[in-house]
């Protein structure tokens, strides 16, 4: 009966979704990309068979790389279908496809355009990558013996309680899963609590990632050549650059770097910073070239986090200032750049408390806070190297989850 309501609400909603999409693509054209694929129209010629692997957005998308990097290393000639949910996910997903590949957007989870879906790709199992559970897909997904799995999964403990309030509706759908591999004991219980059956605690696919070496050694000239401690933002959200501008006033002899998460707020957040009063250059602006002297350097690229980590002594942690959960600190970690994290990081609870107990991160309780721990770190050359190795080994220490994973898959797939 909730499913039933929950599809009615979904169907009425359509033409707000339509619109929503309309006014995401003035800014980012890659949500004008295939719109009838969000409703269940799929025109491009496709063949069965292929392992389904849901990356709703960027990170996640990094992630199912690493997961695909794993399992093509086993089975070379396996052929995927990617879908995603947002336009960064979706550009990011087309450098991974290989030739017999195929793309989409995951449609709008009403049954119509489920059952769609399902009836154009016919995937021989599907993953979805850390959070994506939908009830109408994974119920689909039973019904047809399409063994459907969530892979590197996480759930906070406030995402857990909101899902607990709609329980009619979640439980049956975390239910239906064929396979949960949670990141965390902590996660994996949080998941039981939903109904889901958690086979294994894999921990986090993304320590496998490996930073690319070119960048990183780009980034590391460019602070040489900057000739005063450099402190990044990286990863910063809506609410957070703004405090973040006033707490760097009082630090002149400082070069800083904003980078922020979301691509469609780059122009936003350097017109911020000019109306703030400091000089700014772009990173799209300045080539291939050491950057520019300004006060503030934008990060607006994609693609180029450990560019910007290696240019960076010390890096504050996004979404950790405001109440967001925090973002991904592993790459940081793996660049060997220390981390300086303010109170919100129930996103990455486990991963945050590890990096501290390493000594690759320092926890804070403010920005402000957060801006002369991190200018007093890029000034401390023996702190700065001692929590740059702790980082590194620390990232090193919590691989494997990518070839455990992949194992797993191939296994639900062969079953399926």
């Amino acid at each position: 009966m909730m499913r039933a309501l929950y599809s009615l609400a979904l169907r009425a909603a359509q033409p707000l979704l339509r619109r929503k999409l309309r006014r995401r693509g003035r800014a980012e054209p890659g949500y004008l990309v295939a719109i009838e694929e969000r409703f269940g129209r799929y025109e491009a010629p496709t063949g069965p068979g292929r392992l389904w692997i849901h990356a709703v957005s960027l990170g996640e998308t990094r992630a199912a790389a690493i997961l695909l990097h794993a399992v093509r290393q086993r089975q070379p000639s396996l052929r995927v279908l990617l879908t995603h949910g947002t336009a960064t996910g979706r550009a990011e997903g087309a450098k991974l496809l290989r030739e017999g590949d195929a793309q989409a957007w995951l449609p709008w989870d009403t049954p119509e355009a489920v059952a769609a879906f399902l009836d154009h790709f016919c995937p021989c199992g599907g993953v979805l990558m850390e959070t994506e559970v939908w009830p109408n897909l994974t119920a689909a997904c039973q019904a047809r013996g399409i063994p459907l799995m969530l892979a590197n999964a996480r759930l906070s403990e406030k995402s857990m309680r909101q899902a607990l309030r709609l329980a009619s509706l979640a439980r049956p759908a975390y239910g239906a899963l064929a396979a949960v591999w949670a990141q965390t004991e902590a996660d994996a219980e949080r998941l039981r609590t939903l109904g889901a059956t958690v086979q294994g605690v894999f921990g986090n696919l993304k320590f496998d990632a490996t930073p690319d070496a070119v960048q990183l050694a780009r980034g590391q000239a460019w602070r040489a050549a900057a000739g005063r401690p450099v402190v990044a933002f990286a990863s910063s959200r809506e609410g957070e650059e703004a405090e973040f501008l006033r707490a760097v006033r009082a630090h002149a002899d400082v070069q800083w770097l904003l980078v922020p998460r979301h691509p469609q707020r780059f122009d936003e957040v350097a017109r911020l910073a000019a109306d703030a009063g400091f000089s700014v250059a772009r990173r799209s602006a300045w080539g291939d070239g050491p950057p520019p002297a300004a006060q503030v350097w934008i990060g607006d690229s994609l693609g180029e986090m450990a560019q910007y980590y290696g240019l960076a002594h010390v890096a504050l942690l996004g979404g950790s200032f405001a109440p967001l959960g925090g973002q991904n600190l592993i790459e940081a970690a793996a660049c060997g750049c220390p981390v300086v994290m303010g109170p919100h990081t129930f996103n990455f609870a486990e991963a945050a408390a590890l990096a501290q107990a390493a000594g690759a991160a320092q926890r804070v309780g403010s920005m402000e806070e957060g801006v002369r721990v991190a200018v007093a770190l890029a000034g401390d050359a023996v702190g700065r190297e001692r929590a740059a190795e702790a980082g590194l080994a620390f990232a090193a220490a919590h691989r494997g989850a990518a070839m455990r994973t992949a194992e797993a898959v191939r296994g639900m797939v062969g079953r399926g």
